[in-house]
C-alpha cells in the first residue's frame, strides 16, 4: 500500500473509532440510563389495568423519530453527494449536529424531558446521518478482496473507542453509584461530544473525495430527486438489492432495539447500578471488538451472506438468554454474545451492501441501506417500547426482539449474491488489489 492510501484508511477506521462515542454513552448507556432514570423519572400515564410508567415509551419514541428523519432524506441526499462530491461536506454537517447536542445533554435536569428529548433526537439525526456518507467510502478506500477484512476493522476499532470512552465514564458512574443519584453522569455527555469531535479530525484532512463519473452540473437538488427516480423506476433491475435491503431491514429492526433498550433492560429488569451497566457494556465492547476482526477476516474467506446468517442465529440466542437471565453473572455472558454478534452482524452487512452496489452510486445506494437501517428503527424500539408497556415486563419485550431476527434470517437463506453482483456490474470480492 502507498502511504497516501495507508493514512487514508486509517483515517477512516479514526473515525468509527470517534463517531462509537455517541452510540455507547448517548444511546446505549449513560444518556439512555440518565433520561429514563434521572429526566423521566416514575412519570406514568393511568391504563385500563393500571398506572405505567412511560420512560421506554419516551425513549423509543426519540429513537423512532430521529431515525425516520434519517432514513427518508438519505437517498436523497445520497444521490446528490454522488454526483457533487460533497459526501465529506455532509459527514461533517451530520458530525456537528450530533457533537453540539451530545454537549448539551449535560444541561438536561429532572423532569426537562422535552428539552432531553430534542437534544437526543438532534443527536443521533447528526450520528445516524453521517453514518451514510460515511459507510459510502467503504467501496473507494477498499478492494474487493479486502472489503471484509477493511469493514470489520472499522468496526473494531469503533468498539476500542467506545472501551475508551467507558473507562472514561467510570468515575462518573463510580459516583453515581455511590450518591444514588444519577445526575452524576451529566459530564461523561461532554466527555464523548469532545471524543468524537477529536478523533473524527484525520478523517476530513486525509480521506479523499474521489471525482464524480456522472456530475450534475445543473441543480443538484433537481437531480437528486430524479436520480433517485430514476432507480426506484428500475428497481427491477435492483431486485437483487430490493431482497438484500428487505432482510436487512427486518434483522436490523433487532439490533436497533438491542442497541438502545440494553442499558435500560439491565438498569430496569435486572437492577444493575450505573457502575455495572458500565462493566457491562465493556464486556460487549471488548467482545465487539474480537467478533468485528475474526469475523471481518470469515467475511472474505467465507462470504458475506453466509457471515451474516451466523451472526442472526448469535442473536437469536442473546435474546433467549436476555430473557432467561436472573443474575449479573448470566447477563455478562449474554452481553458477550451481543458483542460478537454486533461487530460482525454491522460489518458483514456493510460489506454485503457493497455487492450489491452500482459504480458512480455508493451514496445513494448506501442512503437506501441506511432508509432501511433507520426505518428498521422504528418499529423495533417501538414495538418494544409498547410490549413493555402492556405486559409491564420487559423479559416479554426483550424476547418479542428474536423475531426480526428469525424473519430477518428466513429471507436472507433466499438471496442470490452473484445473480445480484452481476446485476449491478460490482465485483467479485476474488478480485485482486490491496486495501
Amino acid at each position: 500500500m502507498r502511504e497516501n492510501d495507508r493514512r487514508e484508511l486509517w483515517s477512516w477506521y479514526l473515525f468509527d473509532f470517534a463517531n462509537t462515542s455517541f452510540t455507547v454513552m448517548v444511546v446505549t448507556v449513560a444518556y439512555a440510563i440518565y433520561f429514563r432514570e434521572y429526566v423521566v423519572g416514575d412519570l406514568a400515564i393511568a391504563l385500563p389495568w393500571g398506572d405505567s410508567e412511560v420512560g421506554d415509551f419516551l425513549w423509543g419514541l426519540g429513537n423512532a423519530v430521529s431515525m425516520m428523519l434519517v432514513g427518508i432524506t438519505s437517498p436523497y441526499l445520497g444521490a446528490i453527494a454522488d454526483g457533487t462530491s460533497c459526501k465529506k461536506l455532509f459527514i461533517g454537517l451530520y458530525t456537528a449536529l450530533c457533537i453540539v447536542p451530545t454537549a448539551l445533554m449535560m444541561t438536561v435536569g429532572p423532569g426537562q424531558i422535552w428539552w432531553g428529548l430534542l437534544l437526543f433526537t438532534l443527536g443521533n439525526i447528526g450520528f445516524q446521518g453521517g453514518l451514510v456518507f460515511y459507510n459510502a467510502f467503504l467501496p473507494q478506500i477498499s478492494s474487493p478482496k479486502r472489503r471484509g477484512y477493511v469493514s470489520g476493522m472499522g468496526f473494531a476499532w469503533g468498539y476500542v473507542g467506545a472501551l475508551i470512552t467507558l473507562t472514561l465514564a467510570l468515575p462518573f458512574a463510580k459516583r453515581a453509584t455511590e450518591l444514588g443519584d444519577h445526575g452524576e453522569l451529566a459530564p461523561a455527555f461532554l466527555i464523548a461530544a469532545l471524543f468524537f469531535l477529536v478523533f473524527s479530525i484525520p478523517f476530513f484532512l486525509y480521506v479523499r473525495e474521489r471525482p464524480p463519473l456522472v456530475s450534475m452540473a445543473r441543480n443538484p437538488w433537481r437531480e437528486g430527486w430524479i436520480r433517485v427516480r430514476d432507480t426506484i423506476s428500475h428497481l427491477h433491475h435492483y431486485r437483487h438489492t430490493a431482497h438484500f435491503l428487505l432482510a436487512y431491514f427486518i434483522y436490523s429492526d433487532g439490533i436497533n432495539t438491542v442497541i438502545a433498550f440494553g442499558g435500560i433492560y439491565a438498569a430496569e429488569t435486572l437492577g444493575f447500578n450505573a457502575l455495572q451497566v458500565i462493566v457491562f457494556f465493556a464486556v460487549i465492547q471488548f467482545a465487539a471488538v474480537a467478533g468485528a476482526w475474526a469475523l471481518g477476516l470469515l467475511t472474505d474467506r467465507w462470504g458475506a451472506k453466509p457471515t451474516v446468517e451466523l451472526t442472526l442465529a448469535l442473536w437469536t440466542v442473546m435474546a433467549a438468554g436476555a430473557f432467561l437471565a436472573r443474575d449479573a453473572l448470566a447477563f455478562y455472558l449474554v452481553g458477550a454474545i451481543a458483542g460478537i454478534a454486533m461487530g460482525s452482524s454491522q460489518a458483514a452487512s456493510r460489506t454485503l451492501m457493497a455487492e450489491f452496489t452500482p459504480v458512480s452510486k455508493e451514496a445513494e445506494f448506501y442512503g437506501f441501506y441506511g432508509l432501511c437501517g433507520k426505518f428498521s428503527a422504528i418499529l423495533g424500539p417501538l414495538l418494544f417500547g409498547l410490549v413493555s408497556l402492556l405486559t409491564g415486563s420487559q423479559r416479554w419485550a426483550v424476547l418479542s426482539v428474536s423475531l426480526f431476527f428469525v424473519v430477518g434470517w428466513l429471507i436472507l437463506r433466499t438471496l442470490d449474491v452473484a445473480a445480484g453482483r452481476e446485476a449491478t456490474g460490482s465485483k467479485p470480492p476474488g478480485n485482486n488489489g490491496e486495501a
